[in-house]
């Protein structure tokens, strides 16, 4: 008789179907240093990394360039304005440290195995009307209206996209993060266009503009077709320059864009990024991935609007990542409604999500989106583009006894970043260094609590770079 019931309840457990592996899909969420407190202090950004993935997302968009002023200490910031870096205060009145916030973030989130894109949240912006940093004070590299004032209809003040100072600047803090850090990729906002129709009409565009068309100047109808299209050309060939200068700094980088949603992008800051996605591949000269920004108070909203982004792509799809609001200006997106946004994201075979913003899946959200992802039975989804074990879990080195400050460890060949926690807090040892090791391995580390081996996927220095 037991024979007979043991029998029977092997059948049941065999014939029960098991979950299946999710597919592979961005499960991003952008990280800001505003309306929140997420990334405020070292140990609230290791909180944060670690509850994400017990979430289960598998990339983090990480603000670095905001305001005028960059998240980590930059040379190229550092010669153009003075100031190395500022970090942003959280609006919950916590104090912006001056800390490597893009060091810190990237180490944190490696930590817990999750693909840290930096996002260069600011693009071309140089300042809120309201602020008044070292960048407004150029007001030669500044777009401007008709009636020369340098606040567009935004409320912004704009470096011009085609002031060439403007575009090394860009460029050279992009490129600066890139060779630095053991970044998985970058992204820019939807502040790689055109300003606003209405800018224009400084001194710098009316002569190249007046140059390329026998001494004319501008037509004072900004809604000017030809006007339209030739900012419109020049912003798509500054754009193609930004992905190869990136490129040439680190070929298997993830490039990200974030634009507004078409067609009201083209309509509004001359970006016609669909167009974009069909540059030619060869080469890596295009952008990988495309997060339309279809920020919408509830499902209904999205889903009116989401299938235009998926018939604007075309054949890319599979690099079209949806941009989902789930707490912003106006209401929080109502429960239940993110879910029915995801489902109709794979329905359309688009390559994931990210979720607007930090507050909304750490504080409103998050048993919605727990349940969603059902980590705990499912286990973890792979990146579009990145295999699971892209981001290893730490390898932890051994305190070697009575040699308080030397840890050893065996560790298979490859390159690593050693990090170290040193007063409660985890940091990089020796920054920016890249090891090559296997075997046992043994590292000397004054006052660590704890040190850890994270995989480096930068690609090796060749001889003569920087």
């Amino acid at each position: 008789m037991n024979a007979i019931l043991a029998l029977v309840l092997n059948l049941v457990v065999i014939s029960m179907p098991a979950l299946a592996q999710p597919a592979p899909e961005v499960r991003g969420m952008w990280l800001t240093t505003t309306a929140n407190d997420a990334i405020a202090t070292p140990a609230k950004t290791h909180d944060t990394m670690k509850r994400l993935r017990e979430i289960g997302l598998n990339t983090v968009y990480v603000e670095c360039w905001k305001n005028g002023y960059t998240a980590f200490p930059s040379d190229v910031m550092s010669t153009a304005t003075g100031i190395p870096l500022k970090i942003n205060s959280s609006t919950r009145g916590v104090p912006g440290l001056q800390r490597d916030l893009l060091h810190e973030t990237l180490i944190a989130a490696h930590r817990n195995q999750l693909i840290h894109v930096a996002w260069f949240e600011y693009g071309f912006m140089a300042a809120h009307k309201d602020t008044h940093n070292e960048l407004r004070k150029r007001r030669d590299w500044l777009v401007l209206d008709r009636a020369g004032n340098d606040v567009a209809k935004n409320g912004f003040v704009w470096l011009n996209p085609l002031h060439p100072d403007a575009q090394a600047l860009l460029i050279g803090i992009v490129t600066e993060s890139v060779r630095k850090y053991d970044l998985d990729g970058i992204q820019l906002d939807d502040r790689i266009v055109w300003p606003s129709l209405e800018m224009g009409y400084d001194e710098f565009t009316r002569k190249l503009y007046a140059s390329e068309h026998d001494g004319r100047a501008p037509p004072d109808d900004f809604r000017d077709v030809d006007w339209r299209a030739w900012r419109q050309a020049k912003v798509e060939a500054f754009a193609k320059r930004f992905v190869a200068e990136v490129r040439k700094a680190n070929p298997d980088l993830l490039i990200s864009l974030s634009p507004g949603p078409h067609p009201w992008a083209l309509e509004n800051y001359l970006i016609d990024w669909p167009a974009w996605s069909r540059w030619d591949k060869r080469g890596g000269q295009t952008w990988d991935e495309f997060v339309p920004q279809v920020y919408r108070m509830s499902y209904d909203a999205f889903a009116k609007d989401w299938p235009a982004q998926v018939a604007a792509i075309d054949t890319r799809v599979g690099d079209l990542v949806a941009g989902i609001r789930l707490v912003g200006d106006g209401p929080d997106l109502p429960e239940g409604d993110a879910t029915k946004c995801v489902r109709l994201v794979r329905k359309t075979n688009a390559g994931g999500h990210a979720w607007w913003f930090s507050r909304g899946v750490l504080e409103t959200h998050v048993s919605e989106l727990t349940q969603l992802y059902d980590v705990a039975n499912r286990g973890h989804a792979e990146h579009r583009r990145r295999p699971l074990d892209w981001r290893p879990a730490p390898i932890v080195m051994k305190n070697v006894p009575n040699q308080p400050s030397t840890w050893e460890g065996v560790v298979p060949h490859g390159a690593y970043r050693i990090i170290a926690k040193i007063d409660g807090v985890w940091v990089p040892h020796e920054p920016h260094h890249r090891f090559e090791m296997g075997g046992k391995f043994e590292v000397h580390v004054p006052r660590a609590e704890a040190v850890e081996l994270l995989v480096d996927r930068r690609p090796p220095l060749q001889p003569g770079s920087p």
